[in-house]
This record gives structure tokens, sequence and C-alpha cells, in this order.
């Protein structure tokens, strides 16, 4: 699963790197981001050729739930079984969308602890998460748009830490991912696969992760753990 991740860049750079439309939403880097919290997230305009980036609370809330206390669950979705879900079926089917990120968070049980670990793509660029996305009217009747990430068998570099990975998109997918108009699930799918090992590294990081309210960079920090990384990657 994907449970905690960060994304520290600016939200100018955000919207340059994924070529997304200026619109009013704010953002500040972030580095400890959790379930329900309010997250960055990019679509492609339904009737224009361009990308929008909006805020969804993360922790999807479907359209047809009669209220929202499901969603802590529902912040992860298991690509091998989306589209059979009652939760994610149309979503994947046409609402997909990209969650930006630059690292994300996984532990490992060592005695009776649990050590954090950061995973980042090469040197820690921007990335994109595989996402779906659904709005829900509230009883006030307001609309609550939500959204979930994808989450695959894991990689070499994750499965040392963790048995499910998120899917990261590869940027030459990410046309294809977004597209209103593809509505084929099998091609859909077929995006979801382990990232490239070779692109990734793994390192760990200060247990102030454990902690909602701490976010800051020292959340991301590499600490030494010479015994245990030596264990785990030899």
């Amino acid at each position: 699963m994907c449970g905690r991740y960060k994304l520290s860049r600016r939200k100018q750079i955000i919207e340059e790197h994924f070529d997304t439309a200026s619109g009013d939403e704010d953002w500040s880097p972030r580095y400890n981001i959790a379930p329900t919290q309010p997250i960055p997230v990019i679509r492609q305009h339904p009737k224009e050729p361009s990308r929008v980036l909006s805020l969804m609370r993360w922790g999807l809330i479907p359209s047809w739930s009669k209220d929202s206390s499901g969603a802590a669950r529902m912040i992860n979705a298991r690509s091998e079984t989306a589209a059979t879900k009652p939760a994610f079926r149309d979503a994947l089917k046409s609402r997909r969308c990209l969650i930006p990120a630059d690292g994300f968070y996984e532990w490992m049980r060592t005695g009776k602890t649990k050590q954090p670990y950061c995973f980042e793509v090469n040197e820690g660029e921007l990335f994109a998460f595989a996402g779906l996305w659904d709005r829900w009217k509230d009883p006030s009747g307001q609309w609550v748009k939500s959204c979930s990430i994808l989450t695959t068998t894991p990689n070499s570099v994750t499965s040392a830490v963790h048995d499910r990975m998120p899917v990261i998109l590869d940027p030459d997918g990410y046309e294809l991912w977004l597209d209103p108009g593809m509505k084929d699930v099998g091609a859909a799918s077929d995006l979801l696969t382990p990232f490239d090992a070779r692109q990734m590294r793994c390192f760990p990081v200060s247990s102030r992760i454990n902690h909602v309210a701490n976010d800051d960079v020292d959340c991301s920090a590499p600490v030494e753990l010479a015994q245990i990384q030596n264990r785990l990657f030899s």
C-alpha cells in the first residue's frame, strides 16, 4: 500500500513539469502527506486539450456512498482488481488522474519497532502515481472530490520493505492514462505495472514521519542505519 508520501516542490514547478494550466488552487511543499488530507491531482480537461491541477481529498468516496466514513480505507486501489470492484471500476474507465509526488514511505518491522523508509525516483525527481477520482455530494449538498492511489506488485527495490508498491506511471503513458475518451479498461490496466527498479532508490528516514503533525524536510532526510540497510540490500 501507500499510506504516506511527499511532494516537496512548489506549485509553479509542478505545473511546469506536468504541463498544466495555472489554476486557483494553492500548494506549499509537503514532506508528510497523510490520508484524508487535500492533495494535488492532475486531470485532462474533458473538452479541451489541456491539463488541470486541483486539490482533492485523499481517500476515495464513491458517488453512491451514503457517507464518507469509508474514505480512509479507500486511499489505495489494487490494480489487479480495480476493474471489478464497485468503488473503482467506473473510475478506472473514465475518471483517471495523475497524483504528483517526489517520494513515498513504507515501514518494515524490525523487532518490536517499524523502521520507515523513503523511496524516490532517481535523485528525487518528480513523478506521478496512477490515480482514480470520484465526486460525492455530502449531506449539505456540497460536492466532495476525492481520489485513490493504485498499487501493484513490488519491484526489487520496494520488495525488500513491503509486498506492495504504488503504481508510478512512465511519463510516456501520461497522455493515454489521462485521455477522457479512452474507455478501454484493458488498455488502461496495461499501464499499471511495477516501475523500473533501476530508476529508484531507498533509504531509511527518521521516525518523525510516524506523526502526522511533523511535516518538514527532516521527515525525508536519510538517517544512518548501516546494520539494517546492509542486511536488507546486500
